[in-house]
C-alpha cells in the first residue's frame, strides 16, 4: 500500500518533502525509514510507527535510505471534518498541553488492524470513495480518542496562531521555501503587519533577508563544514540548483562549486 493518490484526496495523499501543514495529519508508516523535522526537533519514524502531525506547522521529511521508497499512510484531519464530527458526537475540547509539532501516539493494536482494514476500499487509482472515507476517517478518530481522550484538546482546537516572537521564528525557519503569506499567518500577524514588523526589526524586506541569510549560511557550510553544494541547496530553500548557484554567484562573486573547489585546493 503505498502513499500515491491526488492532492485532493484526505487520505493517502503524497506528502511533499517540504511544506506547510494546514490541517492535522495522521501518518502511518508501513515500510522503509523516514526522518525529519517539524520546528526545531527532528523525528524518526521505522515501519510500524504512527504519530499526528499538527496542522499550522512547517515540516520536512527525507527517506533515511535514498534508494527505497517507504509505503506510508497520511490520513487528513480537516477542520469541516472534525467540526462535523464534534457536532455528532458533542465533544467538549480539553486542554491539550503538548506543544510537539509531531505527536507519537501511545501504541495501540486497533491502530495497524485499522491500516490493514482499508486495502479493500482502493480503487485502481488508489484513491477511496469519498463516502467510505468519511466512514473511515471517524472510526480512525474515534479509536484516537478512546486511546487518549486528550487529543479533543488538540483536534478540536480552531484557533489560528497567535502574535508570537517574530525574530526567533525567523532565525528558526528561514530555510523553509514558503509563501511570505506563510510566514506572517504563522507568526500571528496579517501580511501588512508582518512587512512592517519585519522591515523594523530586520531593516531589510523579507524576500530580500531571507535570500541573504540562506545564502550566508551555504557560504557557511561550503568553506567551514566541507558540503558539497548539491547537498545543501535544498535543505536551504532553494528549488534548484541552477537558481542556487546563480544567487550565490551575484552575491559572492564566485560559484558554489568554485568556493567548494578552493577549500579544495586552496592553493590555486
Amino acid at each position: 500500500m503505498s502513499a500515491a493518490g491526488t492532492r485532493s484526496q484526505p487520505i493517502d495523499r503524497e506528502i511533499p518533502a517540504e511544506q506547510f501543514i494546514p490541517e492535522h495529519v495522521f501518518f502511518y508508516l508501513i515500510k522503509g525509514e523516514m526522518s525529519g523535522h517539524c520546528g526545531n526537533k527532528m523525528y524518526t519514524l521505522k515501519p510500524g510507527e504512527y504519530g499526528i502531525i499538527r496542522k499550522n506547522r512547517l515540516g520536512r521529511y527525507n527517506r533515511v535510505k535514498e534508494n527505497t521508497k517507504p509505503e506510508k499512510v497520511a490520513i487528513v484531519f480537516d477542520e469541516p471534518f472534525l467540526r462535523t464530527f464534534q457536532e455528532k458526537r458533542k465533544t467538549k475540547a480539553t486542554t491539550f498541553n503538548s506543544t510537539d509539532d509531531f505527536l507519537h501516539l501511545d501504541h495501540n493494536d486497533l491502530i495497524p488492524n485499522f491500516i490493514h482494514s482499508l486495502a479493500p476500499y482502493y480503487n485502481d487509482r488508489h484513491e477511496i470513495d469519498k463516502t467510505i472515507l468519511d466512514v473511515k476517517r471517524e472510526e480512525l478518530l474515534l479509536i484516537l480518542m478512546k486511546s487518549q481522550p486528550e487529543l479533543a484538546g488538540l483536534f478540536f482546537d480552531y484557533g489560528i496562531p497567535e502574535k508570537i516572537d517574530l525574530e526567533k521564528f525567523m532565525n528558526l525557519n528561514y530555510k523553509f521555501n514558503v509563501s511570505i503569506q506563510r510566514f506572517a499567518f504563522l507568526t500571528g500577524r496579517s501580511l501588512s503587519a508582518f512587512k512592517r514588523d519585519f522591515k523594523q526589526l530586520f531593516g531589510d524586506t523579507p524576500n530580500h533577508w531571507l535570500v541573504q541569510r540562506r545564502l550566508t549560511e551555504a557560504h557557511f557550510l561550503i568553506q567551514k563544514m566541507h558540503k558539497r553544494p548539491t547537498e545543501i541547496y535544498h535543505d536551504l530553500g532553494f528549488e534548484d540548483l541552477s537558481h542556487f548557484s546563480y544567487a550565490f554567484k551575484k552575491h559572492f562573486k564566485l560559484t558554489p562549486t568554485e568556493l567548494s573547489a578552493q577549500k579544495m585546493h586552496p592553493g590555486r
